[in-house]
C-alpha cells in the first residue's frame, strides 16, 4: 500500500515550536509526530511513503532520509510554491490506483488498513476519515421569534458533529480535478470529486485522534507521551 504525507504547512498555529522546525518534526515525548506516523503506516502494512514537503523541507528529508530505518521506502515532492493539501498531490508521481493521505500532524489510533479496506469495498472515487466532536457553548444561548419573543433558553448547550480526521484514501483519477501548479485543498478537491459525480464515502472512526497543530490537542499529546504504556498504544512496529 501506499501514502502521501502532506507536510508542506507553515505550522503558524504552533509558534514559536515551528520557527525552527516544520511541523511534522516538532517533537511529542521523544518522537517527531512524523516518525510515529511513519512507524504506524508501516504497522499496518504499508510500503512506500511519498511525503509532500515545503518550508523547511531540508529538514523532514534529513531526519526521514530513504525510510529503511523503519522498513519503508521513502522519497519525496517540494512544493516550490505553497500548494495547499490536494495541489501538492499533482507533484507526485507513480501515484497507485488507490492512495492514502495523511497531514504531517496527526496523532491517532486510527487502522489505515481497514480505512482502505473500506474504501475499496465501497468502491469509492473518495473516502474521508471522520469522528465525532462535542463543543459546549459557555453561554445561555437564546432563541428568538420573528418578533423577539422568546422561544427558547438554554444554558450551556452541547453540540455533536463530525469532523474530518485529516486522513483520506483517493481513487487516482483524481488527479484529473488538480490542475498543474493550482493551489487546492483536501476541502475544495472533495466538493469537486462529488461535482464530477465521484462517489464520496465518510469512514466513521471511534479512534483516538489529535490534530497537533492545535495547541491544546499538542499538550494533550504531550500527555499521552508522558506514560509509557500510553506511549506504546501509538508506537508501532
Amino acid at each position: 500500500m501506499q501514502a502521501v504525507i502532506l507536510a508542506g504547512g507553515k505550522g503558524t498555529r504552533l509558534r514559536p515550536f515551528t520557527t525552527s522546525l516544520p511541523k511534522p518534526l516538532v517533537p511529542v515525548g521523544d518522537y517527531p509526530i512524523i516518525e510515529i506516523v511513519l512507524r504506524q503506516l508501516r504497522h499496518f502494512g504499508f510500503g512506500e511513503v511519498i511525503i509532500s514537503t515545503g518550508r523547511l523541507a531540508e529538514l523532514i528529508e534529513a531526519y526521514c532520509g530513504d525510510g529503511r530505518r523503519w522498513g519503508l521506502r521513502i522519497r519525496y515532492v517540494r512544493e516550490d510554491k505553497p500548494l495547499s493539501t490536494a495541489g501538492a498531490l499533482r507533484l507526485v508521481r507513480g501515484l497507485r490506483r488507490h492512495f492514502l493521505t495523511i497531514n504531517g500532524d496527526i496523532l491517532t489510533k486510527l487502522d489505515f488498513r481497514d480505512l482502505c479496506d473500506f474504501h475499496r469495498r465501497a468502491r469509492a472515487s473518495a473516502t474521508v476519515s471522520v469522528c465525532e466532536r462535542r463543543t459546549v457553548v459557555d453561554f445561555g444561548t437564546i432563541r428568538l421569534d420573528a418578533e423577539d419573543r422568546l422561544e427558547a433558553y438554554v444554558e450551556k448547550p452541547s453540540y455533536r458533529y463530525l469532523v474530518s480526521m485529516g486522513i483520506n484514501v483517493f481513487d487516482r483519477g483524481i488527479l484529473g480535478l488538480i490542475r498543474p501548479g493550482e493551489a487546492l485543498g483536501i476541502p475544495d478537491l472533495i466538493s469537486r470529486v462529488r461535482g464530477a459525480g465521484g462517489r464520496v464515502m465518510g469512514f466513521r472512526s471511534r479512534a483516538d485522534w489529535l490534530d497537533i497543530g492545535r495547541p491544546d490537542d499538542y499538550q494533550a499529546a504531550q500527555d499521552i507521551f508522558s506514560s509509557s504504556r500510553q506511549r506504546a498504544k501509538y508506537l508501532r512496529g
